[in-house]
């Protein structure tokens, strides 16, 4: 893409994280803040794709407008509240770090831009998918290998662990036990680890993501550096 970045990190931060449950965790934010400039200064190559998810802010609007109508509402029209709410929550993490990040989000896929700043921000596109989607549609632009998607959950487990006690955590999975786990369906607002449209792209592409704990910054440098982390990488 003309730029002279070798390692490029493509993290998909869940909006789980930075609205929790409709106030914004300034705590997360700052700490999101803080490691990825300590990683930009210690490696000058690499280059930080941070897409955006809607979190609670796109469940309380799409739970709002069918408490007023009903279920009468279309799924492109849910979508469209969580697409938008990506967007509000990307226009705030690129306020952040507005003084290194590319001045425009990325929120249309099918343009491929040149971006040359070490940090690039990145929302939601269109209706039939997360942002789990969108940030392998980044891999496939950018010519990334692995999307490291930080969300509320430690590890990717066998079964619900809300729902079941002996749900056991899990190191490593293929793209077929994974997609066997979440369907094939997309569903606005749904909350699986990794969305089933942007996990068949990712088998189809032979991406790999690591599914860990996105307010564990530690274990997540334990993962820059090599060293052992708790988190389930699929393949």
């Amino acid at each position: 893409m003309g730029t002279n970045f070798k390692d490029r990190i493509i993290l998909s931060v869940g909006g789980s994280l930075i609205v929790p449950n409709g106030g914004i965790d300034t705590n997360f934010l700052t700490k999101l803040n803080s490691f990825v400039r300590a990683q930009l200064a210690k490696n000058p190559n690499r280059q930080f794709f941070l897409v955006v998810g809607g979190g609670q802010t796109a469940r309380h609007y799409i739970e709002a407008g069918r408490n007023v109508v009903g279920h009468e509402l279309s799924r492109e029209d849910l979508d469209w509240l969580g697409i938008h709410s990506s967007r509000l929550n990307a226009h705030l993490v690129r306020t952040i770090f507005r003084d290194i990040a590319h001045p425009y989000i990325i929120k249309h896929y099918e343009i491929i831009r040149k971006v040359t700043e070490p940090v690039v921000v990145a929302a939601a596109w269109k209706p039939g998918w997360s942002t789990d989607y969108d940030a392998v549609l980044l891999c496939e632009d950018y010519d990334v290998e692995r999307v490291i998607n930080l969300s509320n959950i430690n590890q990717v487990y066998d079964k619900d662990p809300k729902k079941f006690p002996d749900a056991k955590p899990l190191d490593k999975l293929s793209w077929q036990e994974f997609r066997m786990m979440v369907g094939n369906e997309w569903v606005p607002g749904m909350n699986a680890p990794f969305d089933p449209i942007a996990a068949k792209k990712a088998e189809d592409l032979g991406v790999k993501v690591i599914v860990m704990n996105g307010d564990n910054f530690k274990n997540l440098e334990n993962y820059f550096e090599g060293k052992e982390f708790v988190g389930t990488t699929i393949e």
